[in-house]
């Protein structure tokens, strides 16, 4: 299983919010490119970033911090947080990014979704963020009708190999994560299925990777040191 520490990123500085909440904000640095270097020198190959403002507002504001995390180090790099069209897609990928999270559009606009999917295949993933099993959009200020579960089913159906599903309830508690929820979406999906959202404990990387996960994000069990960066990858059996 593949271990994603996450960067989080708003006004340039690398925080975590509160089960998305964006006035439970902590700043824990103003170089997002120092805590990616950190990362690395922990044994880190991958990274889950995430543009916060734009998953808010849609705008690109904090490209150019992305933007230098891939030109200073080696990880593989994946981006949220704002992304509606293609020209944003190929901006990031042609600037060092590996894959490009699609979420709100990816619900709102399934023919983008479709015509990203069958242009850059597994270079696109899709965020699935479900607040009382429902998709949430827009940095996850609005819910929709839509079930996150039935959702994964529908990408699955057009070709997305990958899915970062999380439980926004669990964000950031630092309570542990959903097992159950993942042990039935790896029962229900053959896609690629990522894990976030409240991994706090040792053992629950055990158990995702037990499950058979593709990979998990861990964001502020880091921050806070409740989880080691290097044990975790060692406890993930991380593969290339």
């Amino acid at each position: 299983m593949k271990i994603f520490p996450a960067i989080d990123i708003i006004n340039g500085c690398a925080v975590r919010l509160m089960q998305g909440d964006y006035n439970k904000k902590t700043v824990y640095s103003s170089s997002p490119v120092d805590v990616a270097r950190g990362f690395e020198k922990c044994g880190a190959k991958y990274l889950h970033t995430v543009d916060l403002d734009g998953a808010k507002d849609g705008s690109l504001s904090n490209f150019e911090t992305v933007r230098e995390i891939a030109l200073k180090t080696d990880l593989f790099i994946e981006i949220g947080g704002g992304i509606r069209d293609e020209e944003r897609i190929k901006k990031y990928l042609d600037n060092g990014v590996s894959r490009v999270i699609l979420g709100t559009a990816a619900l709102e606009n399934p023919d983008f979704l479709k015509r990203a999917v069958d242009k850059y295949k597994e270079k696109i993933a899709v965020g699935i963020d479900a607040k009382d099993g429902f998709v949430a959009v827009r940095g996850w200020l609005d819910v929709s009708e839509k079930s996150g579960v039935d959702f994964c089913k529908e990408i699955e159906k057009e070709g997305v190999s990958t899915v970062i599903y999380t439980d926004i309830s669990r964000d950031g508690a630092e309570k542990g994560t959903n097992l159950e929820l993942y042990k039935q979406l790896k029962k229900e999906l053959k896609m690629n299925i990522v894990a976030s959202g409240g991994i706090t404990f040792e053992d629950e990387i055990k158990q995702l990777n037990g499950i058979g996960l593709y990979g998990a994000i861990l964001g502020k069990a880091l921050y806070t040191g409740a989880l080691d960066l290097k044990n975790a990858i060692s406890l993930a059996g991380e593969q290339k």
